[in-house]
């Protein structure tokens, strides 16, 4: 009996210092991408988040919302301050729980993803996660700087924007199970797919918002905003990758 409780109690630490270890690759990776991602929006993002918010204070101080005074730069100058330091941060929460949905599917799909190693599987994975769950919807509904969208419709910008994402990413799981089953004409999932995604392009409402902010500074902001959030994905491709590869927390019959 004795000798049962041993064996029982080896697989059940085994099997949970490999879910141990899983999760840390999972919250490292996400951490750091994550904190990158942050630097990357400090540094490409930011200087146009201050001119959108200086033409959006010149437009309080012209209306007479706001006055132009001593006291209301300080008190700017503060919530801005406060809101750069907490660029990094956030952006490191937000690399950990986007690298947990990461991690899951990541683990369901790695047998059928191409490619000869860790890394380029979760490159490519990284890949196909940028580009159904931020660039398609980005492409409907492009971010904007401060200046431009009326305050009464961000919670429908924020529905129709979070809802494409859903419809994107939940079509993405189901074509790609319909390119699982394929045998050789696995281009008719990747086909139907877009051909799905692209009449709920059409058929979703446009933004409600007219652009009032100068385009250059506009397009500016959005080309930052691609970059800054391919960053991440390539980071997070990368650092996963490598992780997984390194301690190879699927190997069923590895050592603790």
């Amino acid at each position: 009996m004795g000798s049962y409780s041993a064996e029982f109690l080896y697989y059940w630490v085994k099997y949970d210092m490999k879910t141990i270890l899983f999760l840390a690759i999972v919250l490292f990776s996400g951490a750091l991408s994550g904190t990158i991602h942050g630097v990357a929006n400090l540094v490409l993002v930011e200087p146009y988040l201050d001119k959108a918010i200086g033409i959006e204070n010149q437009n309080l101080f012209a209306s007479g919302d706001e006055d132009d005074t001593l006291a209301f730069w300080v008190e700017y100058d503060a919530y801005r301050d406060w809101q750069k330091s907490g660029q990094i941060l956030a952006g490191t929460i937000l690399g950990m729980s986007m690298s947990a949905l990461f991690g899951i599917v990541y683990v369901f799909s790695k047998k059928s993803l191409p490619g000869g190693s860790d890394i380029k599987k979760s490159l490519i994975l990284a890949g196909i996660m940028w580009l159904t769950i931020y660039i398609i919807p980005f492409l409907k509904y492009p971010a904007n700087p401060p200046t431009v969208g009326d305050a009464e419709t961000v919670v429908l910008r924020s529905i129709l924007y979070l809802s494409f994402i859903a419809i994107s990413g939940i079509s993405a799981v189901v074509f790609y199970q319909v390119y699982k089953r394929m045998q050789s004409k696995k281009l008719v999932a990747i086909a139907g797919y877009g051909i799905f995604i692209s009449i709920i392009f059409v058929l979703m409402p446009p933004n409600p918002d007219e652009i009032t902010a100068p385009m250059d500074l506009v397009n500016g902001f959005r080309a930052m905003s691609i970059i800054a959030v391919s960053v991440f994905w390539i980071s997070l491709g990368v650092i996963f990758g490598g992780l997984w590869n390194k301690f190879r927390p699927d190997m069923k019959n590895s050592d603790i």
